[in-house]
């Protein structure tokens, strides 16, 4: 018995870590989420209105969590290289491949930890079944032991050995929703970039 309920509590101690450290991803890709839109749409009116680049230099520096003004900042020091180096723009083609980079570097920020979420939501169900199929094993060796046993024993033992499959399933459920929220989220700000991007394009090379 003692030796059955040292594996349960192991089998928790895991998913209690799982879900201790997912909740703390979910909350914090939120805030910072959250804060990247706000960013972005002042950001986004700002660069819109302005009447040169001088303008949306100054917005930028007002706004720098937004993912839009780190692919700004791309674009703007390529801009700055090749000025320095000829004297004006010369290429614009290694412009853009500049700002795609910036695209790039920023979505990977944005999916920082989302793969946790998707480990724990797969895992997660399978270490609660593990935890169960012991369980269930140990319920039986108890009752062969004992040599006596019934229908109420073993779904005693049955019932106590599922508690870590609901577990299991109470840690992924809200790691698989959060993720696809996330994913969603994420696809909106890569929208955002793709389409501000050929705008900034345009503003530097004026």
């Amino acid at each position: 018995m003692l030796q059955r309920d040292v594996l349960e509590i192991v089998v928790l101690g895991v998913l209690a870590c799982f879900s201790v450290y997912s909740w703390t991803v979910i909350f914090s890709k939120w805030q910072t989420l959250r804060g990247a839109r706000k960013a972005n749409s002042r950001f986004l009116r700002s660069f819109r209105k302005a009447t040169g680049l001088e303008a949306v230099v100054v917005a930028s520096e007002q706004f720098r969590p937004s993912p839009l003004v780190a692919v700004f900042d791309f674009g703007y020091e390529e801009i700055e290289r090749q000025v320095k180096a000829k004297g004006t723009l010369t290429n614009r083609t290694s412009l853009e491949r500049t700002i795609q980079l910036g695209i790039s570097e920023e979505l990977a920020k944005l999916e920082r930890n989302m793969n946790w979420l998707a480990t724990t939501a797969s895992v997660s169900p399978f270490i609660g079944l593990f935890g169960t199929v012991l369980g269930i094993i140990r319920a039986f060796r108890d009752i062969s032991a004992m040599g006596t046993g019934g229908m109420a024993v073993v779904i005693g033992g049955v019932a106590e050995a599922l508690i870590t499959t609901a577990t299991g399933l109470a840690v992924a459920v809200p790691s698989v929703i959060a993720y696809n929220y996330f994913v969603r989220r994420v696809d909106e700000f890569v929208n955002d970039m793709e389409i501000c991007a050929s705008e900034m394009t345009d503003l530097l090379t004026r």
